[in-house]
């Protein structure tokens, strides 16, 4: 591919923090779109839903639909809000970096914020915590660490590693579909410009695009639905 990242260094306390700068740029943008989306979708609320109002209305009915297949709506309940947020954020993160990409000073500037680990990894960590922190809110902290001891006292080592793997597995999933379709992308796009390159590279972009939103799509269905698997593990009275 040829490119770099814009990588900054911010000194503190004598340790160095690299900041990409096309991420935060990214995930900035990304949040302005999901915020702007919710807005123009709840802006004027009707008993009868219509236009926008229809979407958003889909969207939480189609996330209940996710929770209640991995827990009862009275504990589900709680992480209505929370789900409706990833799925839109996670979604349109995975969109960004499909219609182009944006090079300046063989820098990357425009990209899919989740095709960076870094990004993917901190969501799945978070997701994970905040399994445990609901765990011990919702259950009670005694029966929140029975969870380790189960279904023998023996493997709560295994149950620990269990946690380690869960939040490994589920950032680099996301990452590496996104990553790798837009490796490919950036492929197809060079074999366009290239000497009679298009008589393949432009129906190879056409339906790799289409694949991509596909792809984009389960993706952040796909997370969303093993962070509820998850909690209905840690909040859930019959696991």
């Amino acid at each position: 591919m040829g490119h770099k990242s814009p990588i900054v260094t911010w000194h503190f306390l004598g340790l160095d923090i690299n900041f990409n700068l096309s991420t935060v740029m990214m995930l900035i943008i990304t949040a302005i779109i999901v915020f702007t989306i919710a807005v123009l979708c709840t802006r004027n609320l009707q008993k009868r839903p219509k236009g926008a109002q229809n979407f958003i209305e889909w969207v939480f009915d189609f996330v209940r639909g996710i929770i209640e297949s991995n827990m009862a709506w009275s504990k589900g309940g709680h992480f209505h809000f929370l789900a409706v947020t990833l799925i839109l954020f996670i979604f349109v993160a995975n969109m960004l970096g499909l219609p182009f990409q944006l090079l300046a000073n063989h820098y990357l500037w425009w990209k899919s914020p989740t095709a960076d680990p870094h990004v993917t990894l901190t969501l799945a960590t978070m997701m994970v915590i905040l399994t445990h922190y609901y765990g011990v809110k919702m259950r009670g902290t005694k029966a929140y660490l029975h969870n380790y001891v189960q279904p023998y006292p023996a493997l709560v080592i295994i149950n620990v590693f269990e946690e380690f793997a869960s939040t490994l597995t589920l950032g680099l999933r996301l990452y590496g579909n996104i990553f790798a379709g837009e490796i490919l992308l950036g492929l197809l796009a060079g074999v366009t410009f290239s000497a009679f390159g298009w008589i393949i590279g432009i129906p190879g972009l056409i339906v790799w695009q289409g694949f991509s939103i596909f792809v984009g799509a389960i993706q952040a269905y796909i997370f969303i639905m093993l962070t509820m698997v998850y909690m209905s593990h840690k909040v859930a009275d019959n696991h």
